[in-house]
C-alpha cells in the first residue's frame, strides 16, 4: 500500500508588482510591455499607483489595461500627490492588506530593467532572503557606461560608504529603487512612519537591518535617459544623512523615532567614557573609602570604586543580581517618598549618580545628611535641561521626551544649573566641587572605530566650552557638596 502523502504541494506565492509612477505617461506602457512573458505567468497584480500626475498617466495605465486585456493590471490615482515613499507607503499597504506574498517596486520611468524581475524574486522565492535590492554597483563600472552622470556616481558612492560604516553594513549601494520584499518581512516593520520623501528607501533598509531581516543584492543594469529626475540631490543627501544619524541616536537611547519602534528600548548601563558622569564620579571618590550608591542599578560604579579599595554600600528601588555581587551590602527600597535609611552610618560619600531627576519626592537628600560623617560629602548628578540643543529644540517649537538622556520620559524633575545647586543647598549642604560632562557623542559614533580619535576631540572641545559656559554647554552637573 502506498504511503498517504503527509502534505501537498507547496502553494506558489502571491506575487504583486508596486509600480510608482509620475508623469510617466511617455514611458509606462513601454515598462509594463517589458516584463517579461516567464514572470507575468507568476504575478497576481500589477498594481500602478499614480501619484497625482499632472500629464496622462492614469489614463495610458486604463487604456493599456483595456488594450492589452490584463485583468490583473490594477491602476490607482492618488487624488493629492503623496511623494515617493508616500507612494510605496500606499503599496505596501495594499500588499499587506490584499494576502500577497511578494512585492516587487517597480519604477514607471523606465529607469530600472523590468527584465532583470526574476532575479530580484528567485532569492525570495527560495527562501534565501526578506529582501532583495538591484544594485547598479555590483558590477564594476557598469553603472558609468550605463549613463550614470559622474556626479551622481560619486554622491552614490560617498553616501553609500558614509550609510555602510554608521550602519555596520556592507551594501554595495543604498540608493537603488528596484526592490522586491517580502511581505511578512513589511509587517514587521513601522515603515507607515517613514517619510514619505525619497530617502523613505533609506529608512526601510535601515528598519530591515535593526529588525534582523536578511538582504540579499543582486546586479542590474543602468539606464539613464531623458526622464526627469525629480530628487533634489542635496536635500537628499541631507536627508540621508539625518536618517541614519536618527536610527544611531535612537539606538543610543538619546531621541525617540517611531519609525525605529521595533529597535529594543536601551537600559542606562556603564558610562565610563572620560566626560561622562560615572567617570567624574569615580574620579571624584577617594581610595578606601566608604561610600553609600543611593540608586545603584546593575552596580556599575560598585564594581570600578571597589577597585579603589572602597567599600560600597548599595541600594535600589529594583533587586538586581550583579549590584548585589559588586556591592558589599545591597538594599531594595522606596527611594521616592520612602523612609528608608541604611543600618550603615558615617559614610565618606553618598552618591545619587542620575537618580534625583527620577524623584517627586527629594527628601532623601536632605535625610542623608544624618548617614554622613561630619566631614563627609555628597556626590551628585544631573542633566542639564538648558542645554544648547534643548533651547534650539524649544525655539523650534519641539520637547522631545527619548527613553534616556537629559528628557528621559521617567524624569520628574528637570534642572538648570541654578535649581540643581538651589537643591542641594535646601537640602542643607554647600556646594564645594563642580564638574561638567558633555553630550556623549561617542554612543552615536561607536559603530564606527574609525571616529574614536574625532569623537575624542570633540568630547575635549565640548568640555572646554562647558568649562566656559556650563548653563549652556554641560549636558550633565556633577557637584560635591559638604554638610
Amino acid at each position: 500500500m502506498a504511503p498517504v502523502p503527509t502534505s501537498g504541494p507547496a502553494r506558489a506565492p502571491r506575487i504583486m508588482v508596486h509600480v510608482v509612477a509620475y508623469n510617466a505617461a511617455s514611458t509606462l506602457a513601454r515598462v509594463l510591455d517589458r516584463i517579461p512573458r516567464e514572470v507575468r505567468s507568476q504575478l497576481n497584480e500589477i498594481c500602478v499607483f499614480d501619484d497625482a500626475s499632472s500629464d496622462d498617466t492614469f489614463l495610458v495605465g486604463q487604456g493599456y489595461k483595456l488594450v492589452r486585456n490584463m485583468p490583473e493590471l490594477q491602476v490607482f490615482r492618488n487624488p493629492v500627490n503623496r511623494g515617493y515613499g508616500g507612494n510605496q507607503k500606499l503599496g505596501y499597504k495594499y500588499a499587506i492588506e490584499n494576502g500577497f506574498d511578494i512585492v516587487v517596486l517597480l519604477h514607471g520611468d523606465g529607469q530600472y530593467a523590468p527584465e532583470a524581475m526574476p532575479n530580484l524574486l528567485a532569492p525570495i522565492i527560495d527562501g534565501q532572503a526578506d529582501a532583495v535590492f538591484g544594485s547598479r554597483m555590483l558590477d564594476p563600472g557598469s553603472a558609468r557606461r550605463g549613463g550614470m552622470p559622474l556626479y551622481k556616481y560619486l554622491g552614490n558612492k560617498i553616501l553609500t560608504r558614509f550609510e555602510n560604516a554608521f550602519l555596520e553594513m556592507n551594501l554595495s549601494e543604498f540608493h537603488s529603487g528596484y526592490r522586491a520584499y517580502s511581505v511578512e518581512a513589511l509587517k514587521k516593520i513601522p515603515f507607515e512612519h517613514n517619510s514619505d520623501d525619497f530617502h523613505f528607501d533609506t529608512q526601510i533598509i535601515i528598519q530591515l537591518k535593526a529588525g534582523g531581516l536578511r538582504i540579499k543584492e543582486v546586479p542590474i543594469p543602468t539606464y539613464y535617459g531623458d526622464e526627469i529626475c525629480h530628487v533634489n540631490g542635496l536635500k537628499y543627501a541631507r536627508d540621508v544623512a539625518r536618517a541614519v544619524v536618527d536610527y544611531r541616536c535612537h539606538q543610543a537611547g538619546l531621541v525617540h523615532k517611531p519609525e525605529y519602534a521595533h529597535v529594543p528600548v536601551p537600559t542606562y548601563g556603564e558610562k565610563f567614557s572620560p566626560y561622562s558622569s560615572h567617570r567624574r564620579i569615580i574620579d571624584a571618590v577617594a581610595p578606601n573609602s566608604r561610600v553609600l550608591d543611593v540608586g545603584c542599578a546593575g552596580g556599575y560604579l560598585a564594581r570600578a570604586l571597589a577597585e579603589k579599595g572602597c567599600t560600597v554600600v548599595g541600594v535600589d528601588s529594583r533587586d538586581d543580581q550583579a549590584a548585589r555581587e559588586a556591592c558589599a551590602s545591597f538594599y531594595v527600597a522606596d527611594l521616592d517618598g520612602g523612609d528608608w535609611a541604611p543600618a550603615e552610618k558615617d559614610f565618606d560619600y553618598v552618591v545619587f549618580a542620575d537618580v534625583l531627576e527620577h524623584l517627586r519626592d527629594t527628601s532623601i537628600l536632605k535625610r542623608c545628611r544624618n548617614w554622613l560623617r561630619p566631614e563627609g560629602r555628597i556626590i551628585a548628578s544631573t542633566g542639564n535641561v538648558a542645554l544648547w540643543y534643548v533651547r534650539l529644540q524649544l525655539l523650534s517649537g519641539r520637547f522631545a521626551y527619548a527613553p534616556r538622556g537629559i528628557l528621559d520620559e521617567t524624569h520628574v524633575h528637570l534642572y538648570t544649573r541654578d535649581t540643581f545647586r538651589s537643591l542641594v543647598k535646601n537640602a542643607g549642604f554647600t556646594v564645594s566641587d563642580e564638574d561638567w560632562t558633555v553630550i556623549p557623542v561617542e554612543k552615536i559614533a561607536e559603530a564606527v572605530p574609525a571616529l574614536e580619535q574625532v569623537t575624542s576631540v570633540v568630547d575635549a572641545l565640548q568640555y572646554q566650552a562647558a568649562r566656559w559656559k556650563p548653563e549652556l554647554f554641560a549636558y550633565q552637573f556633577v557637584v560635591q557638596a559638604e554638610k
